[in-house]
């Protein structure tokens, strides 16, 4: 959690825990924080840090607790039209997951189609095809395949996106100059 959150909901259950009294004698720094804390709120009613901070040294205002992030529920998607037609209906696509996917990389220099079963063209293919192996880039031409972060990954004219297993399997060899990441 972030140390100014922690910083800030404890200040506003001390206050709370406080005798009324005592909740009045504020130091500058904890009216700025309370004002930083409903930043949003504030500024939306038209009043200045400066401003707050001067009523709340002076006891003009009361404490607001600070809001707690609201993430917002993702919408529904939108319910599929009637069609009169024989057509099939669409599957709807898989809900994103939580942890984004790092993009696939393209070979634009890529001229020859993928030539064996677990061979393809993109590394987002071969992640799903062999999740718990490494990718590699195997050079149809030379039967070498590189790693990812070797200048050659992905760029090579006659190449394809390989799981390493299935890439010795096949009879390719790893490049010699690179290491095993």
């Amino acid at each position: 959690m972030n140390t100014r959150f922690i910083t800030i909901l404890s200040a506003a259950v001390l206050t709370l825990l406080v005798s009324p009294g005592m909740a009045q004698q504020k130091t500058a720094k904890a009216c700025r924080d309370e004002w930083k804390a409903n930043k949003a709120d504030f500024q939306a009613k038209k009043i200045t840090e400066k401003a707050y901070v001067a009523d709340c040294l002076a006891g003009k205002t009361a404490a607001q607790p600070a809001a707690a992030p609201v993430t917002p529920a993702p919408a529904p998607a939108p319910a599929p039209k009637q069609e009169t037609s024989t057509k099939p209906a669409a599957v709807p696509a898989p809900a994103p997951s939580s942890k984004p996917a790092p993009p696939a990389k393209q070979s634009s220099t890529a001229a020859t189609a993928p030539t064996a079963a677990n061979q393809f063209t993109s590394e987002a293919q071969a992640k799903a095809h062999c999740p718990s192996d490494t990718i590699v880039w195997v050079n149809l031409s030379s039967k070498i395949y590189h790693f990812s972060g070797n200048k050659s990954y992905g760029t090579t004219k006659k190449g394809a996106y390989e799981c390493e297993k299935d890439a010795t399997g096949e009879g390719f060899r790893a490049s010699k100059n690179e290491k095993h990441p």
